[in-house]
């Protein structure tokens, strides 16, 4: 699949910069795995790369088309899962993930539900899943709708060890098909894929009146 690479990155939250400077490839069935402490900006710059936050300063593009001019094209090659579960409780687990699936413009909500193990599930609403069965919900739309590029801020948030083993076997299932995937987490590393410390890129507070942008 394609290259997502940004270069000389800038964002900014009031008047601190949140990060400056900052360089990123990942190539087709590549992981670009996001660390640094609580503020480094993690969240923030998946928000950038999926288009939810704009580009400050430097650019983001894939296969050399920069976002700024394929936005529908972006939107329709990613999956963003953030720390919010995008879950309606009086929705079935089932209706949850065609509502989310037919948004998308298609894909197999029961494949997803058998792969995150919520098949059984499917007809209870969702708010008397619990935090865990939540979270796998909102995680089985990756399994559920085909997407180039996997954006996953914390995903393994409230999952127990079993549940975990199902996302690290859908990321590498979706890597091996030529996916992509940039993961900020506070758990364990993956065994392979690059690290990219935000840490390195967290800007002092700054008076931007002064700055020179």
């Amino acid at each position: 699949m394609g290259q997502f690479i940004g270069s000389g990155l800038g964002s900014y939250r009031g008047q601190r910069i949140v990060f400056r400077g900052l360089d990123f490839a990942v190539d087709g069935g590549g992981l670009l795995h996001l660390v640094g402490p609580n503020g480094s900006g993690k969240s923030t710059l998946l928000r950038v790369m999926a288009g939810l936050l704009p580009v400050i300063e430097g650019q983001i593009s894939w296969d050399g088309v920069a976002l700024a001019q394929d936005r529908d094209g972006h939107r329709a090659r990613l999956l963003y899962v953030g720390h919010a579960d995008a879950i309606k409780g009086a929705l079935s687990a089932a209706e949850n993930l065609q509502f989310w699936c037919a948004m998308a413009g298609g894909g197999d909500a029961w494949l997803g539900l058998e792969r995150f193990g919520l098949a059984k599930m499917a007809d209870l609403p969702a708010r008397f899943l619990s935090a865990g069965q939540r979270r796998r919900l909102n995680l089985a739309r990756l399994a559920a709708i085909p997407a180039a590029l996997w954006l996953l801020d914390e995903p393994a948030a409230s999952l127990d060890k079993a549940s975990e083993e199902i996302l690290e076997a859908e990321i590498r299932r979706h890597r091996a098909g030529g996916g992509s995937v940039v993961m900020a987490s506070h758990g364990r590393d993956p065994a392979d894929g690059e690290r990219l410390d935000m840490g390195a890129f967290v800007g002092a507070a700054l008076d931007l009146g002064d700055a020179v942008l």
